[in-house]
Parts: C-alpha cells; structure tokens; sequence
C-alpha cells in the first residue's frame, strides 16, 4: 500500500467555489432567456456547488479502511497542524481527536454539497411566472446557497491544510516487512541505515519532527525490507515525548516487524549507557516485536550486555545485524493459493 495522502487534490477555498459555480451560471442563462435562463442558472450553480463539495470529501481515504499505521500517523499530522480540541469524552491520544477533527471537517463539507442540492430543488419549482419573479427567486437561492459554502469556509482551509502536510510524508509502507531503529541521538542510527541500504534510502520529515526522517530499503532473498530511523521519536524517553509525538509512536508500532535499538557502550554519542539502556526498556516494553540490543562503536568499546556488536566505520559486524533483524522479522511472503 503506497502513501494514501500522496495525491490528495488541492482543496478550493469557499470563494472558488462560489466564483466557479455563479460564473457557470451566468453562461448557462446567456444561452437562454427568460424563466429558463434563471431556471439553468440555478441548476448549474446548486450542482457546481455540490460536485465540487462532494469531490472534497470524495478525495479522501475512508479512515476505516485504512492500516492503523496510516490512521495513527495522520491523527498526528492532523492534530500537529491544526491543533484540533479534543473532545472532553475522548480520553489521551487514543481517541485520535486529529482523525475525529479531519471526519468533522469532511462531514461539514459534506453537508453544504448536499444543502446547495435541497436550495436548488427548493426553488426549482417556484421559477415560472414571469421572468422579473424568478430572477428575483434566483438571486435569493444563489444567496442562501453563497451563504452555505461561506459558513464551512474554515472547514475547506481545514482540509487544505491537512492535505499539504500529510501528503508529504515519508512513504512508509505498512505492509512490507519493516525494521526500525532506535536508539540516542550520535549512536550511528542514520549510518548503519546508509550503509544497509547502500545509500538507497530518502530522508523525507513528519511536520512534528525537527530532523529528517530516513527511511531505506535492501533486499534479501528476493524479499524488500525496510529500515525506519525516526530521530525525534525514538531517540529520547518516552516522559520526554509530547501528545503529538506519541500518537506518532504509536503508528510506528503498527508498521514494526522488528526494531533495532543502538546503544553506544563507549560514550562518544554524549548521553550515558544506563539512560540509552533505560530508553531501550522503553522501546522494548512499548513494541510488541522482537526487539534486538546493539552496540555500535564496538571497537571502542564493548562494555555493555548486548544481541549484536558492530562498528560501522570499520565496516564490522554490520551484515551480520541485517541478517540477524531480518531472521528476528521471520517474514514469509504470501504464496499464491493452490486448490
């Protein structure tokens, strides 16, 4: 499953909208006269109005079909950029009040498409009579109809806003095997993804996040994993993590298969061994996967109960952590059904 967000159109805002809809009216009625010409131009305004509202909420994935990974991420994203006001019956990041928000918004959209098509047959029936009556009755349907793209405004800013940050994000995807790897800032993460991956791997940013997210691929086997490093989530303790940031995590947890945590027996990353093995207990206690200890810099030092040694600018040991996250992954590819 590719990035659902990816292709996500512009979202207009109310007044081109309402500019798109009575701009078309306004050639619908010049090819016609009298009570028809009102009659047409209020037909093509209520259905620009409502296709182009209907096409917004359209566009967007159904959340309830979609990988956790990809509803926990954008519930972030979401509650990053908009900073949406939870609901009071919503208890932590759980209730994904940045999902909840993005379904308002849509449903409010949704709503104004759908009322732009009851204006219009509300007043479809009053157009006959003279001519006079009826563009009177037309320009109050088009204002009623101005007023209901007006009032959800905000919500079209919303979505337009959500769009431009989720369809930015690293494209993760949830359904290959994955490995991600954690551990303190200096420990040598982004190295040993580089040179997993033999620099095959893009750094893309969450919006929440400071530093770029790395994210490479290798194969092994015919079979494409996918290394994950995250600095700015899982390269500090979790008390040190805000809402935002956790709901991110948590996202995280639904794509691992498999997490790394580098530790630095020798010092050299600045932070201690006891606070990089306290922040390994977390990662450990958090991932319901198989999660392996590795000391990097091991030709510095090795002083540390570790799964794996290794130095990456020596070049030791690093096959050797592949292949070992990769069995610790135990990922078998769907075979075709034989009847």
């Amino acid at each position: 499953m590719s990035q659902p967000f990816e292709t996500l159109p512009t979202t207009p805002t109310a007044d081109e909208v309402v500019d798109k809809a009575f701009s078309r009216a306004a050639r619908a009625g010049r090819a016609k006269g009298g009570v028809e010409a009102q009659r047409s131009m209020l037909l093509t305004a209520a259905n620009v109005v409502s296709d182009n509202l209907e096409n917004v909420v359209t566009a967007w994935p159904d959340f309830s079909t979609l990988d956790p990974f990809y509803v926990d991420l954008a519930d972030a994203v979401v509650r990053d950029t908009l900073d949406p006001v939870a609901d009071e019956s919503v208890d932590g990041p759980a209730g994904r009040a940045g999902v909840d928000a993005l379904r308002g918004h849509l449903n409010e959209v949704g709503w104004a498409g759908r009322k732009a098509g009851e204006i219009r047959r509300e007043y479809e029936g009053r157009l006959a009579g003279d001519a006079e009556t009826a563009r009177k009755l037309r320009k109050q349907a088009f204002a009623r109809i101005a007023d209901v793209v007006e009032e959800v405004g905000e919500d079209l800013q919303a979505l337009n806003e959500a769009r431009d940050a989720l369809r930015t994000l690293p494209d993760v995807r949830p359904d290959e095997p994955t490995i991600v790897v954690a551990g303190y800032p200096n420990v040598g993460k982004s190295s040993f993804v580089n040179a997993v991956t033999r620099a095959s791997n893009e750094i893309a940013s969450y919006p929440f996040t400071t530093t770029g997210v790395h994210v490479g691929h290798v194969e092994v086997d015919r079979i494409r994993y996918q290394l994950v490093d995250t600095p700015g989530l899982l390269d500090r303790p979790a008390a040190e993590r805000n809402e935002i940031e956790t709901q991110a995590v948590s996202a995280l947890e639904h794509a691992a298969d498999a997490v790394l945590v580098l530790v630095d027996a020798s010092g050299d990353c600045g932070y201690p061994l006891d606070a990089q093995l306290e922040l390994r207990d977390d990662v450990a206690g958090r991932f319901d996967v198989p999660v392996l200890t590795v000391c990097n810099k091991a030709d510095r030092s090795r002083e540390v109960e570790a799964d794996l040694y290794m130095s990456v600018t020596e070049n030791e040991g690093v096959e050797e952590v592949l292949q070992a996250a990769v069995a610790a992954v135990d990922y078998e590819p769907e075979l075709p059904y034989e009847g």
